[in-house]
């Protein structure tokens, strides 16, 4: 049985940017706006990463669902693959030559070669499919529960699971992920926050209150939650943001002064 789901920045290393030790409270950021970007209002994104100067997005909702490369100066479409329109697409990953992507609840995802989009083949897994991420030797793919499972990035069959805690309460609604220099960035559904996880532990070991963005957002027109992490590792930039939101960020991160017990507010 096979799982998968994608895609972050900024990891903050717990001594330099002062991330709380083992049963301390979490510490809370907030991010600031370095550059925008524009972003397809009707995108209903469900995974985001970037890779070689461009942005890969996948984007939702029976009938609508697609996987696309974008070009990040611009938002232009430059290449796009509707899937089936029975199938809610889901997270994405790059691994190798191979865009793979994951479903909803149909238990199944779809393999592409990433310089075409043309379909390789297909693959299954037990339960929900939410996003996907990876580092240099794993995949790891959020289901909407409190577990990360990790897989075998050739094989795709699943090697262990990170189970995901704030405070040692279990976390579930992980959604859209990015691997940041170690750690696993996570917006999770229906709130407005960014989890900072540690893979080892499993530990969130910071939040971001992103409330000011999607406020932001939500000047031009309607737009629903935060959704969409992408990190540029050579150039060192975070991009972030929201389903149906017509803007991209980049942001920085900065501690907050006013802690809002975060950490509370998590389902």
């Amino acid at each position: 049985m096979v799982m998968l789901r994608t895609a972050g920045w900024l990891a903050i290393i717990v001594a330099g940017m002062g991330l709380a030790p083992a049963g301390a409270a979490v510490p809370e950021f907030k991010a600031a706006i370095v550059q925008t970007y524009p972003h397809d209002p009707q995108a209903f994104t469900e995974g985001l990463l970037y890779q070689d100067g461009f942005l890969y997005e996948s984007t939702g909702r029976e009938g609508q669902s697609s996987v696309r490369k974008v070009q990040l100066d611009t938002g232009a479409v430059l290449m796009q693959h509707d899937i089936d329109k029975k199938y809610f697409g889901e997270g994405i990953v790059i691994w190798k030559k191979r865009l793979l992507e994951l479903t909803w609840k149909d238990q199944i995802g779809f393999i592409y070669d990433v310089d075409t989009f043309k379909p390789l083949a297909d693959f299954h897994y037990e339960g929900e499919g939410w996003a996907l991420t990876r580092d240099d030797s794993h995949l790891y793919m959020s289901d909407g529960t409190s577990d990360i499972r990790v897989l075998d990035p050739d094989t795709l069959a699943e090697k262990s699971r990170i189970h995901v805690t704030c405070d040692g309460h279990p976390i579930k609604n992980i959604n859209e992920v990015e691997w940041v220099k170690g750690q696993i960035y996570a917006d999770i559904w229906l709130t407005n926050l960014m989890a900072m996880i540690d893979p080892t532990s499993g530990d969130i070991v910071g939040l971001v209150d992103m409330s000011d963005l999607r406020m932001l957002a939500a000047t031009t027109q309607a737009v629903d939650v935060v959704n969409g992490i992408a990190y540029d590792a050579t150039g060192d930039r975070l991009f972030v943001t929201g389903k149906l939101w017509p803007t991209l960020y980049q942001v920085t991160l900065s501690k907050r002064t006013d802690g809002k017990d975060l950490c509370s507010a998590l389902p």
